[in-house]
């Protein structure tokens, strides 16, 4: 822009303000201090409006919008270039981009690992890209990401190394969120639009920290469909929240998950009940919110560890199946149950037919009834049916 415009040195300048919303990030938990904090920031800002003669440019980053700030009301010569088309590869990396600038960077890649430089692509592609600001846009790499995979010649999720989202997980705490809709959430574009509705939901500041991303839009009634961008968040995310929302400890997940997989992958149901059962009879965690959503929510982020083929609430013609897994030999039907009994959970499953749709499947499938006690706080009860592939 200074290419197009010249001014004498001292008679106009340029304002560049970066992490604007960081004080009132550092204050979602304590509302009367937020509100100050918030005064604070406007009184700080709105000086800006007055001296507009002697600005030529002035330009705001953040990773959320304080509508109720009074920023951009104060400041009436602002633009939200958030979800502006126009502006959709700013703020990261494009296919076109890596082919044209770190085409070399990506054959040394490739083999450190030892595949093709294509299957290198599709890796970078499935860890790190995703990201969409508007609806049918381009999709959009994460820059920190994929520098650092090329930079370090190595496949890992630095998103989560950068920083830990604590705000985000005292917000999802707070409004006692279920986990199981941060895959697949549908919401109105005046709620993403900004911060101010955390109160109600965590999901526009999930969204604009980057943690969820646009995957469609429904033109007729203005919604929305958000879910996780790429590999990397999805791993990373889930990891992250397991401490929060399951009695697994922070620094035993990986331990924790390495058992559990690999006896789901053999087919050895008794064994990750007894392991999901003494977990929970540990005792060392502490219950958020409503009982019956803390369990669905500790179960749900744990298989979600897994890595495997979960879905949780998989919809059946006659109800909805809790928890669907599947790995190469095998397809777990699960139920849950608070307050009843194992029968009643594995009756359900018989009742409503739930492993109807995977008669001609070869491979071995269980069902699994569990009960939970919000008197005891534990597993009280499991029972396992198992049924031949044909």
């Amino acid at each position: 822009m200074a290419g197009k415009r010249q001014f004498p040195i001292g008679e106009q300048v340029v304002v560049l303000i970066d992490e604007y919303d960081a004080p009132m990030l550092d204050t979602m938990g304590d509302l009367k201090l937020k509100k100050a904090v918030r005064n604070q920031v406007r009184d700080l800002y709105s000086p800006l409006k007055a001296q507009s003669q002697h600005l030529w440019f002035v330009f705001l980053t953040g990773i959320t919008k304080f509508s109720q700030l009074s920023i951009f009301s104060e400041l009436n010569n602002l633009t939200d270039i958030s979800m502006d088309r126009r502006y959709v590869e700013i703020c990261g990396i494009t296919e076109k981009e890596i082919h044209l600038n770190l085409e070399d960077e990506v054959g040394e890649l490739s083999e450190q690992y030892g595949i093709t430089k294509a299957e290198c692509y599709a890796r970078l592609k499935d860890m790190y890209d995703g990201y969409h600001f508007r609806p049918n846009s381009i999709g959009i790499y994460n820059p920190f990401s994929l520098l650092n995979a090329l930079d370090k010649q190595e496949f890992r999720n630095y998103w989560f190394e950068s920083g830990t989202p604590s705000t985000l997980v005292e917000t999802m705490l707070r409004n006692d969120y279920p986990l199981e809709h941060l895959a697949n959430e549908e919401v109105s574009s005046q709620l993403m639009s900004s911060v101010d509705s955390d109160e109600v939901t965590p999901i526009p500041l999930i969204y604009q920290s980057g943690y969820l991303t646009i995957k469609g839009y429904n033109e007729e009634f203005g919604t929305y469909q958000l879910g996780f961008p790429n590999k990397e968040v999805s791993e990373g995310f889930t990891k992250f929240l397991l401490p929060y929302y399951s009695p697994v400890s922070r620094g035993q997940e990986a331990y924790f998950v390495s058992k559990f997989i690999k006896e789901v992958r053999e087919g050895k149901p008794e064994a990750f009940m007894q392991r999901l059962e003494a977990l929970f009879a540990d005792g060392n965690y502490q219950i958020v919110g409503d009982e019956e959503k803390y369990f669905h929510n500790a179960v749900y982020i744990i298989f979600k560890m897994l890595g495997l083929y979960v879905d949780v609430e998989y919809a059946t013609s006659d109800g909805r199946i809790d928890l669907l897994m599947k790995t190469k030999d095998y397809i777990y039907i699960i139920e849950f149950k608070i307050n009843e009994s194992a029968e009643a959970a594995l009756r359900q499953i018989e009742d409503k037919q739930y492993a109807l749709p995977f008669a001609a499947d070869i491979r071995r499938l269980y069902k699994i009834g569990i009960n939970f006690s919000t008197k005891t706080r534990r597993i009280d009860g499991w029972k396992i049916s198992r049924v031949m592939g044909t």
